[in-house]
């Protein structure tokens, strides 16, 4: 008996992720409710960002964006180990490959990733980091954390601007929720018919001069984190282009 499909994007569930020597400059430590958080660029700043990695958790290419993003801004990037006690999905059942694991992989975007449980632990997060007087609040997610950045960016939300790189389980609907200046950036694997659904609903918002968005047609899905594959030339343009407008963005939304 098959297990209910929560992500039904084919793409995030079979591109595998790429190893990388990368070696990430910030430290890991424990902040807010969380025992594990990567935290990279200055020890405190009057603002921070926070970054929703995807399946993977921790990964040297994901930190590596978020080390590049730190340095642009001069700003604390913040990303928690949503996943703990360090429970990502692992490099050997991935792609699926069984029925078995394909239905692990789903009960696990019901379960230990379910988008609504960690929207809770993203707004504990952000209530932690205001709590120690960080004054703005930017968070951006790749894939599966793109979803749950979409999801916490609605009414009551405690960050000033959000971004979303290659979503996975894309919505419209959640669009329509968002109340702050929004980036969505997608790849050639994402539905281009809900991206642009999206764009015309936030082009439509208060904050829609802050607003920023780009199709990478030539890219896939995972092209900025886990699965980038940064000795390929495409890939490291494309990836460096993305996390420039992202420091450019945030300049202009915190």
């Amino acid at each position: 008996m098959s297990t209910t499909v929560h992500n039904t994007n084919q793409a995030c569930c079979s591109i595998p992720p790429v190893q990388s020597d990368y070696q990430p400059k910030g430290t890991i430590k424990p902040l807010g409710d969380f025992k594990r958080v990567y935290v990279t660029g200055p020890p405190k700043s009057e603002n921070a960002i926070v970054c929703v990695y995807d399946i993977f958790g921790f990964f040297p290419q994901t930190q590596q964006g978020a080390d590049m993003l730190s340095s642009a801004l001069k700003t604390t990037v913040y990303m928690p180990d949503f996943f703990e006690p360090g429970d990502p999905w692992t490099f050997d059942r991935f792609p699926p490959k069984t029925q078995g694991d394909k239905d692990a992989l789903q009960k696990f975007f019901g379960t230990v990733a379910s988008p609504p449980a960690n929207v809770k632990k993203l707004a504990s997060f952000g209530q932690a980091l205001k709590s120690e007087g960080v004054q703005k609040l930017g968070v951006y997610g790749f894939c599966w954390g793109g979803k749950v950045t979409m999801l916490g960016s609605g009414e009551s939300t405690l960050f000033n601007a959000a971004a979303i790189v290659h979503p996975a389980m894309l919505s419209v609907e959640d669009a329509q929720k968002i109340t702050i200046p929004f980036a969505i950036y997608v790849s050639k694997d994402e539905s281009i018919d809900e991206y642009n659904k999206i764009l015309d609903v936030v082009s439509k918002k208060p904050f829609a001069a802050k607003n920023d968005h780009k199709n990478y047609s030539h890219m896939f899905h995972g092209w900025a984190a886990a699965r980038a594959d940064l000795k390929n030339e495409d890939n490291k343009q494309a990836f460096d282009d993305v996390y420039g407008r992202l420091a450019e963005f945030f300049k202009k939304g915190l």
